[in-house]
């Protein structure tokens, strides 16, 4: 019953409230920033080539460096949204909702920008700890009176809610049914090794997190990558038909590749939340990474927060559709985490399914790691530094919980959390929209 109550507040939500407003807003900054993520994109590059190192400067209360807030928040981008959420996206909307992810995600390469300079334009300092996020840019809604104070507290505790407890439950939900299936270990039993070493690093503070997310990003993706050019190479003949699929099912309810055709309002639902669950852009968590980068001015975070968005969608979550929708074996029995696990076994064997449980290890864990840091940063916000101790000890026990549950009932509370979150963040970007435009003016970005 409560999985029916919730998925019925997400169709009101996502069945076309929030994708209005995710598509416009990002629409709204594309023209207002005459396609700055097409525009600047080499810029956003070179910053983070020139800033990539694994054995950087070490995280402390001044901040990260600015690749250390881009592994971080790569690393919360790059989860079971990639995996899991690509498989679910492409069952229950059809090949088409990988479209609307792309389309999603090109426009949120700058409402994402737009939120990384407001995150530096209005970051400060906590018990003497750099912080930043969107409760502090809200905030100064309207002068910062009552009601601006009230949406950025009503956003601190959605973000606390949808990412802290309930998306660490989903990322520990993934780990516990692949580790299930490559390896017959019980679900409670990994959640508890989750829990524990993600409590190492949560103790560790913003040193080890830094610290942790800039070794394991680099790795993680390049690895992930590599496998699934290999697998899409192995299945070559599919690719075409793949994406005629994507692009068919877009529009229509045609079926192509064996998978139902679901129509457009379905692939657009499914293809918008689960694009926004992977990048977030619009969705107000990574500007917490971006507000602590110690960068010369706002703008070069924004630019590197453009890349994020891109390698999130535009190479991880596609080559992850790619090799579903390539496959020569029948998947229609399977969902999520097993959906991705079984694309790999067609090419792979059983090599495939134990690859994808490492994979998303390593994926979901980082997200957890950069998930419980955003929640961190909206804990200081309501109550300080005295609360976090109670905070760390909550998102373990999550993480456990979260291990054991019904895999729709999860995906559907972390979708309607989401839609909490992604509200007071777009009215705050919309109405400190000219803060953006002047700060990309006074850097040349507008001439």
């Amino acid at each position: 019953m409560l999985e029916s109550i919730i998925s019925q507040i997400n169709e009101v939500f996502w069945g076309s409230i929030l994708i209005i407003l995710l598509l416009g807003t990002g629409l709204f900054y594309t023209i207002r920033l005459r396609f700055i993520q097409v525009r600047e994109f080499k810029k956003g590059v070179q910053h983070l080539t020139k800033g990539f190192n694994m054995n950087g400067e070490e995280a402390g209360e001044d901040g990260m460096s600015s690749f250390q807030a881009l592994a971080t928040a790569i690393a919360a981008q790059v989860g079971t949204g990639n995996l899991a959420g690509a498989a679910t996206a492409v069952i229950s909307g059809g090949p088409g909702a990988i479209f609307w992810m792309w389309l999603s995600a090109f426009f949120g390469m700058a409402t994402i920008y737009s939120e990384a300079v407001l995150s530096q334009l209005f970051k400060r300092k906590v018990e003497g700890e750099v912080t930043g996020g969107p409760s502090y840019y809200i905030e100064k809604l309207f002068n910062g009176n009552k009601f601006a104070k009230g949406l950025a507290i009503f956003f601190s505790i959605s973000c606390i809610l949808a990412l802290g407890f309930m998306g660490n439950a989903v990322q520990s939900n993934s780990i516990g049914e692949a580790f299930q299936n490559s390896f017959h270990v019980p679900r409670v039993i990994t959640g508890i090794v989750v829990a524990v070493l993600a409590g190492f690093v949560f103790f560790g503070g913003v040193k080890r997190i830094a610290a942790v997310t800039e070794k394991i990003v680099p790795i993680m993706a390049f690895l992930y990558i590599l496998t699934s050019v290999i697998v899409i190479g192995i299945n070559y003949m599919n690719i075409l038909k793949a994406f005629e699929a994507i692009f068919v099912n877009a529009f229509s309810t045609q079926a192509i590749l064996g998978f139902l055709g679901q129509g457009v309002k379905k692939a657009v639902r499914y293809g918008v939340a689960r694009g926004l669950f992977s990048n977030e852009a619009g969705m107000g968590s990574t500007p917490h990474a971006h507000a602590v980068a110690k960068v010369k001015n706002p703008e070069e975070q924004g630019h590197v927060a453009i890349v994020t968005v891109f390698i999130d969608t535009f190479v991880i979550l596609t080559l992850s559709a790619l090799v579903i929708l390539t496959t020569q074996k029948d998947l229609s029995n399977f969902t999520g985490i097993s959906l991705t696990q079984k694309a790999f076994e067609g090419a792979l064997g059983s090599f495939g399914g134990v690859f994808i449980a490492a994979a998303l290890f390593f994926f979901a864990f980082s997200t957890i790691i950069g998930w419980y840091f955003f929640g961190e940063a909206n804990i200081k916000y309501l109550f300080g530094k005295k609360a976090i101790l109670i905070y760390r000890v909550l998102v373990m026990v999550c993480i456990v919980i979260g291990s054991m549950q019904k895999v729709n009932l999860v995906w559907e509370m972390a979708d309607m959390f989401n839609g909490f979150m992604v509200i007071p963040n777009l009215i705050a970007l919309l109405l400190l929209s000219n803060r953006v435009v002047n700060v990309s003016r006074k850097y040349k970005m507008l001439d």
